[in-house]
């Protein structure tokens, strides 16, 4: 089954010189990993500030910085996820999240287990507001389960989770991940 990776605009503003704002940037993100063994999931990152509070000053574009699921520390990272359906790529192994985790710079991140609720389980020392775009999905956390859908909102406060899509289309997800501590 073939999955089409919707791209994500990304739009950049700042003020000029003269004071006056504009768009130094307006095209697709350029900065967008994929799962092998997901066919369709797509983690496409927007914006990295590595610091708080950002300076607005100066023009300096921050995909360059490492990419990992957590923002650099004091900072934060802007990111949008496309979820396939869990049925469209079958059952994915130990290797199969390990090698996911390690892409995405985060190899530490990975909280699987053989009695794990779900294969994805992970957990980051981040606080992370995630808003439902489009399509639905279910929150796995250790001792329950939370089914959502588009427009609804999630504060994730450090907890260790995974997200399953258990329905027939994509969702996506807009992650704001804030470094923060235990």
């Amino acid at each position: 089954m073939k999955h089409e990776i919707k791209p994500v605009r990304r739009l950049v503003c700042f003020d000029g010189e003269d004071g006056k704002s504009r768009a130094l940037a307006d095209a697709p993100s350029p900065d967008v990993r994929l799962d092998p063994a997901r066919p369709g999931f797509a983690s496409t990152r927007i914006w990295v500030a590595d610091g708080a509070p950002p300076p607005m000053k100066g023009i300096r574009e921050t995909l360059d910085l490492p990419h990992t699921l957590e923002p650099p520390m004091g900072g934060s990272v802007c990111r949008i996820v496309t979820f396939p359906p869990d049925a469209s790529y079958g059952k994915v192994g130990e290797a199969e999240v390990a090698a996911y985790f390690a892409a995405m710079g985060s190899p530490a991140a990975s909280t699987y287990g053989s009695d794990a609720p779900h294969p994805y389980m992970q957990k980051t020392r981040t606080l992370d507001f995630c808003l439902v775009l489009e399509g639905e999905i279910t929150l796995v956390l250790d001792t329950e389960e939370v089914h959502l859908q588009a427009g609804d909102t999630v504060v994730q406060r450090g907890t260790n989770h995974a997200w399953s899509n258990r329905s027939s289309g994509a969702c996506r997800i807009a992650f704001s991940s804030h470094d923060a501590f235990y």
